[in-house]
């Protein structure tokens, strides 16, 4: 079955509370999603870092519920 879009933003908002996250349905089959996530807790991390936070925050759905999400991360400047 496959996942909805805002059960991908809750799970990516839980494990990154500061993150605004956009979500978008590339192929409007519930199955190919792109989601764009920014979060102050990315700076200093290398891309790579950033991404694996997201799918980590997946918890290993990539592949079955969640058949296909393009990410795009970039760091917010912290509050001042």
């Amino acid at each position: 079955m496959p996942m909805a879009a805002s059960d991908i933003e809750r799970l990516i908002r839980e494990a990154i509370p500061d993150a605004e996250v956009t979500i978008r349905d590339l192929a409007g089959d519930g199955d190919h999603y792109a989601a764009r996530v920014v979060s102050a807790s990315f700076e200093g991390l290398p891309r790579v870092r950033q991404h694996q936070r997201v799918y980590a925050a997946l918890g290993g759905r990539m592949g079955g519920e969640l058949h296909a999400l393009q990410l795009e991360t970039a760091a917010r400047q912290g509050e001042e």
